[in-house]
């Protein structure tokens, strides 16, 4: 069965809300077909607190989250990636708090972006309806949203975090969790107190998760998936939309999408050599074409988990992995 999507979520943009007893947050307005309504910086804790994922690089947004944190310590600044829409405004935060920032590592080097701009053959994926012309505001505005959007390739934690470390403040305590996948640095936070998980980019409540190879692994996303389903948590909160409040059958109908796809992808190549973009028009018709770019990535990584266990391989390649040009084939 396919994961029930929930897209019912009011932002509340700049508006600190309580989530749980130990849980607020705070929700930036940068939507996107990437980040929903946008990025939900969590707090952990009252009074000496714990920062989760500060956003990106947006003024408005950093003033909002220390109006609503005056009078309060910030102990620590935690983040799950770095993405730009996650990690950036880290160091806002940190120069107007004195707090540490604590995350898995540096930006992986062959990361990219969840923007279009890593797409090889970007111009191939034309919607076929007439493009409107942008006034100069609006290549402005465009410009600016791309730029606070970048991946953060400075990003130098004070502390590396690994899978299973702990941070712990007055009344609560979180427990690292590594989960690549997505990226190889993510992290989930598990929040002892709650049963609960703050599962970044991992598991989303509002859509599936892109996993844009070349550092993006679905072999490695799997396994993650896997991990949370071997654990007893009550609630996931995702970096963007609402509460996972039926973890098991929610990630279990993730890892069964993602076997299901699998299967689909075989069953294009054994009528014949395909393209990734022949693959994705087929597969994901009833999905808006803008989205068939993002589309793109992770079918890229399914065909190369497909082709690292033998089952597809290369029949014509322009010798990017990344080129959607790319023809694969069935041994």
């Amino acid at each position: 069965m396919p994961p029930l999507f929930d897209t019912d979520f009011e932002p509340n943009h700049g508006e600190l809300v309580e989530v749980s007893p130990l849980l607020r947050r705070i929700v930036c307005n940068n939507p996107s077909k990437f980040t929903f309504h946008g990025t939900g910086t969590y707090v952990i804790g009252h009074g000496d607190v714990a920062i989760v994922d500060p956003g990106p690089r947006d003024d408005e947004h950093v003033a909002a989250l220390l109006a609503a944190l005056d009078g309060e310590r910030v102990h620590s600044i935690l983040i799950t990636h770095t993405h730009g829409d996650h990690s950036p405004a880290a160091a806002a935060v940190k120069d107007a708090t004195g707090a540490p920032i604590l995350g898995f590592g540096p930006h992986p080097s062959v990361a990219t972006s969840e923007g279009d701009e890593d797409v090889a053959d970007d111009a191939d994926w034309d919607t076929g309806e007439e493009r409107k012309e942008m006034t100069d505001e609006e290549k402005a505005n465009a410009k600016a949203d791309h730029l606070k959007h970048l991946p953060d390739v400075d990003f130098a934690p004070d502390q590396r975090l690994a899978h299973g470390d702990i941070v712990d403040g007055p009344g609560w305590t979180v427990e690292a969790l590594h989960t690549p996948g997505h990226i190889s640095n993510h992290l989930c936070f598990a929040l002892a107190e709650e049963q609960a998980v703050l599962s970044g980019d991992h598991v989303m409540g509002w859509s599936t998760t892109i996993i844009p190879p070349p550092d993006g692994d679905l072999r490695a996303y799997l396994r993650s998936l896997e991990l949370l389903l071997d654990r007893d948590d009550a609630t996931l909160y995702p970096t963007h939309g609402g509460a996972i409040t039926k973890p098991k059958p929610f990630v279990k109908a993730l890892l069964d999408h993602r076997r299901i796809r699998e299967e689909q992808i075989l069953r294009r190549l054994a009528e014949g050599p395909q393209s990734v973009r022949e693959i994705v028009e087929v597969l994901y018709a009833e999905v808006a074409r803008e989205l068939w770019r993002p589309a793109a990535r992770s079918v890229i990584s399914h065909l190369i988990a497909l082709r690292d266990a033998g089952r597809v391989e290369t029949a014509v390649s322009d010798a990017s992995v990344l080129a959607t040009a790319t023809t694969w084939v069935r041994p």
